[in-house]
């Protein structure tokens, strides 16, 4: 019989959790939960939101699929797996826009059918593709006549103020959040706000204000009691959330090119030569077939095009560079493609981390890909990084079973631009030692010099030994 493990991200809520039996993912619903969710479901909102694509799809199975593991369940919920987890922290500033956008769609047509969220929490939505989906059924619960946005602090610290800080301020929150994980408070975002871009109605009343109010709590427990007791009308309840999403709707990503943002525009190969790229990342994926694919380094996404072409179902691109990545998810949704681009530091990974080391998983923990493509990778890596080449190697190739990776030599103009203003220290860094190092780990499957500027690229293939 299989085991039944608990999602360790899902044990902060009482009323209920996620575990994973093999490939499905179970939710309990508690007895404390059972007449909320029971409202909700009968009242034909669940599936307003499920058929919007809003809302993760659930199914109720029988409740003793968790016995021995979460007894007394009044419910049990089977969801269909999400592609691949993200946590806020990794994602492009679009994608934090869209998040915090659908949080607020999901809330307003709650509100309007009597219902309302019980929190505002950024990890409750994830992407397929580039569209974001509300994942947990049981922060919907009935409305209470008068009572306050209760997850209006958290909204602002894990979707507001991050966007504050990229589109006010020109900031990239992501090491931000990734260090703090209930996000950015607004005492101090106020701080951070120069007086000029404080005198804003939405600013004023969701930054500065909730920045006093917390300082004034702090200093005294009456002013906690009195926000306990305070009436917000639900008209005004709804007003505070359009307004919101009409403020942030409005919100653009700081302007200006970064240093690999035009990239696809400014390489040190042709067209010809990109084509033969695509192409052999085509007959790679051709012949896997592959469910996920990781693209490393995917830039605004033409090889990740490539592979979905090719016969990829999913691919999810990790880049840098804040640029490519706004690139890549406009023609993600432009083309209705399923592709995910998310931000990685891939010489610093998010790591595993909150409560026990175990509530948000490491990037490496939640790797599930089928295949890999890495191009024009490695050398950021290897020697923009100073991570050796076999450590290099040891980290892709641990990543999916399949897959191609592209070594530039120390000719290559774009290895010359990352030597330019250092010392040249890597002197395995060779064609003939990446070629050694990537046989001693998998087996090589093909081959491809691209014409004129020697690049090599090769496809590994460790299945099987």
């Amino acid at each position: 019989m299989s085991a039944v493990h608990l999602d360790h991200g899902s044990f902060r809520d009482p009323s209920g959790r996620v575990f994973h039996l093999d490939h499905r993912i179970l939710r309990s619903v508690m007895p404390g939960a059972a007449d909320a969710y029971r409202a909700v479901r009968d009242s034909g909102l669940l599936k307003t939101l499920v058929d919007r694509k809003w809302l993760l799809a659930a199914d109720e199975i029988d409740p003793s699929t968790l016995a021995g593991v979460e007894d007394g369940a009044s419910f049990v919920l089977e969801h269909p797996r999400v592609p691949y987890i993200s946590y806020p922290y990794e994602w492009s500033f679009s994608l934090h826009r869209a998040a915090a956008l659908l949080q607020l769609d999901v809330h307003l047509e709650a509100l309007e059918q009597g219902f309302t969220l019980s929190d505002s929490t950024a990890y409750n939505v994830q992407f397929d593709g580039p569209n974001p989906v509300f994942i947990d059924h049981l922060s919907l619960r009935p409305y209470r006549e008068g009572e306050m946005w209760i997850g209006h602090r958290q909204f602002c610290m894990q979707f507001l103020n991050p966007l504050l800080m990229w589109a006010k301020l020109g900031l990239q929150p992501n090491h931000w959040f990734r260090g703090a994980l209930e996000g950015i408070a607004p005492e101090e975002m106020a701080r951070m706000l120069p007086l000029s871009k404080r005198l804003n109605l939405t600013l004023l009343s969701h930054v500065t204000l909730q920045a006093a109010l917390q300082k004034s709590s702090e200093r005294k427990a009456e002013t906690s009691a009195k926000a306990r007791d305070a009436q917000l009308p639900k008209s005004a309840f709804k007003a505070m959330l359009m307004q919101l999403r009409q403020y942030i709707s409005g919100l653009e990503p700081p302007g200006g090119i970064t240093i690999w943002g035009d990239y696809a525009g400014n390489t040190s190969y042709s067209a010809e030569q990109a084509c033969e790229k695509a192409e052999f990342v085509k007959e790679m994926v051709s012949a896997v077939k592959p469910g996920i694919l990781f693209d490393l380094g995917c830039n605004s996404g033409d090889y990740s095009v490539a592979a979905l072409d090719a016969g990829a179902r999913k691919v999810i691109g990790f880049d840098f560079d804040h640029g490519a990545l706004e690139h890549a998810y406009a023609r993600a949704v432009a083309q209705k493609l399923d592709f995910l681009p998310l931000w990685l530091d891939a010489a610093n990974p998010s790591p595993s981390q909150g409560w026990g080391q175990s509530e948000r998983k490491g990037m490496t923990e939640r790797a599930n890909a089928d295949a890999l493509v890495t191009l024009a990778f490695i050398h950021h890596i290897v020697i923009g990084r100073n991570v050796r080449l076999d450590m290099a190697l040891d980290w892709m190739v641990s990543l999916a079973p399949t897959g191609i990776i592209e070594f530039p030599s120390k000719a290559d103009p774009m290895v010359q631009r990352l030597l330019s203003q250092r010392e040249d220290i890597f002197p395995d860094y060779t064609e003939e030692a990446f070629y050694n190092l990537l046989g001693q780990r998998a087996r090589i499957a093909g081959q491809k010099r691209l014409s004129n500027d020697g690049r090599l690229l090769v496809w590994y293939d460790r299945r099987g030994g």
